[in-house]
């Protein structure tokens, strides 16, 4: 039962309606027997440094920021977490007598799912993709720990200036290159990461970025979309030997992370992760 003591909670993008974030929280808070409630708030793009003042008037003690809002929210905040910092990106937010703090739990969530099969610390990773998820996802490999990190790209300008833009900010091994290079780097790689839309319904019959011939069993093959839980690269990574991991798990993590920070509470991943199931 909501009521005036009730901790509200939230996410602000633009759209929001298809988000799996309301339903995972809300199940997990109820579990911990927390009085606390998850919205989500369709906030426009030309509103959101009203909406997150607007949020800390009205005492919300937390928000999610998705698309489009996780670079523009910078400037609205007191405080940035040194992962968002380097990433240039925030999704959580922390409400704290009058401060705001911003976080970003994308590439921590990415690195907790991969850590549930392989530690990422000295390994050699391959990223395809150089948009924003695949930004987030570097920088915390290499705060990780990681031996190096291969960018690949479509477009290999793309992939040179996320790798360039990485070394300027933090000390590296890494490199970029098109998709030409791939199944050379793939024969001594440790992880493969796809954060490419690629293989998203209701294009599940795409033509993945990697097939099996290219990979190897002691492979772990991360794929970060999550709808269906078995796309088409994750398919031909089974048929390699490989070891799958399913986007889901950033999606979960990521969350869990956002959890911790907002009721200083370890998070039940087990329920939020048989929510996400359910939904999908």
């Amino acid at each position: 039962m909501i009521t005036g003591k009730t901790n509200i909670v939230g996410l602000m993008g633009d759209p929001v309606e298809h988000s799996m974030s309301p339903p995972m929280h809300n199940a997990a808070f109820e579990h911990l027997g927390l009085d606390y409630v998850y919205v989500p708030f369709n906030v426009k793009k030309n509103a959101l440094g009203e909406a997150i003042k607007g949020a800390g008037a009205l005492g919300i003690k937390g928000l999610n920021l998705t698309i489009p809002h996780k670079t523009s929210a910078l400037k609205f905040l007191d405080v940035i977490d040194e992962a968002a910092e380097l990433i240039g990106a925030v999704n959580t937010l922390k409400f704290d007598r009058g401060t705001i703090t911003g976080y970003n739990t994308d590439g921590l969530g990415a690195v907790k799912a991969l850590e549930e099969v392989i530690p990422v610390k000295n390994k050699n990773v391959v990223m395809v993709g150089a948009g924003g998820a695949a930004r987030a996802v570097a920088f915390q490999l290499i705060l990780s720990g990681i031996e190096s990190l291969t960018i690949i790209n479509r477009t290999p300008e793309k992939a040179l200036k996320l790798k360039n833009d990485i070394k300027s900010q933090i000390e590296s091994n890494i490199s970029s290159g098109s998709l030409e290079i791939l199944e050379k780097e793939l024969s001594g790689a440790d992880i493969l990461i796809d954060t490419t839309p690629i293989g998203m319904y209701p294009h599940d019959t795409d033509i993945p970025v990697a097939n099996a011939s290219m990979m190897h069993s002691d492979l772990v093959v991360n794929d970060l979309v999550y709808n269906p839980l078995e796309t088409v690269l994750l398919k031909e990574a089974e048929k390699a030997g490989a070891i799958t991991v399913s986007g889901l798990k950033m999606l979960l993590y990521q969350g869990a992370e956002a959890f911790k920070i907002w009721t200083n509470k370890k998070a039940p991943v087990d329920i939020m992760e048989k929510t996400l199931m359910e939904l999908l």
